[in-house]
């Protein structure tokens, strides 16, 4: 009796499948990140930080010269704001010129801004801020050409005739009293038409100046602020 044994291997098992609802099935394969991809996106996010940082330094430059570096050769009058507070967008800070046409925000800027709040109707206090907001820019003399005076009325009241000669050459803009509160502070006591608020070219608020400010002391902050600034400030808007 003969016997043959096949010379054929057996059949590999299949591989077992998952259920559909099995945790296998559900899983998901994502690639991994690119990290060329990543160290690209970095590279562009530090560029745009120093950008901004390079554009940002001469004011940052000249605001250090005048509070830390050179300390003992000045007291301000005014307070400084920190940190400053940017000019709201136009849609947060709606304003309006003498007509009722819409100004933008935006049309202010480049300039220093010696700025005052007050109703249309003007009282005693509200003459003399604008009497001495043109005084003290009239004595920084060819410097005089970088500082704006600015007068914000609050209110619907029109402006007294009376006032308009005296308002030639300024920056007369309606703004709604409760939108200039969320950008504008009068100090612990007082409302906001107890001060002058100095805003930078770049649109900051920065300082704000004491109740019954010296006009003289307003002045020589100024002069002082105009120095530090020179490397970087040119008079008149872009």
């Amino acid at each position: 009796m003969s016997s043959t044994l096949s010379s054929r291997p057996p059949e590999p098992e299949a591989a077992p499948t998952a259920p559909p609802d099995s945790p296998l099935v559900q899983l998901s394969v994502h690639s991994l990140p690119d990290p060329a991809q990543a160290q690209r996106t970095l590279q562009g996010r530090l560029k745009m930080l120093l950008v901004l940082a390079v554009c940002a330094a001469p004011v940052i430059a000249s605001y250090i010269t005048y509070y830390v570096i050179r300390p003992e050769s000045r007291t301000n009058h005014g307070v400084l704001i920190i940190p400053p507070r940017p000019l709201p967008a136009s849609d947060a800070l709606p304003l309006t010129d003498l007509n009722g046409l819409a100004v933008s925000t935006t049309a202010l800027k480049g300039q220093w801004l010696l700025l005052t709040v007050g109703g249309g109707d003007c009282d005693a206090r509200c003459e003399k801020h604008l009497y001495w907001q043109r005084q003290v820019r009239e004595v920084l003399g060819k410097e005089k050409d970088k500082v704006d005076r600015v007068w914000l009325i609050d209110d619907a009241r029109p402006m007294r005739p009376a006032l308009a000669s005296a308002m030639h050459g300024a920056t007369v803009l309606r703004a709604k009293r409760d939108d200039l509160v969320r950008w504008l502070q009068a100090d612990t006591g007082h409302a906001l038409e107890d001060h002058w608020y100095l805003v930078d070219p770049r649109g900051d608020w920065m300082m704000r100046f004491p109740v019954n400010a010296e006009p003289r002391k307003v002045q020589k902050d100024l002069e002082r602020l105009l120095r530090a600034a020179s490397s970087w400030d040119e008079g008149g808007r872009p």
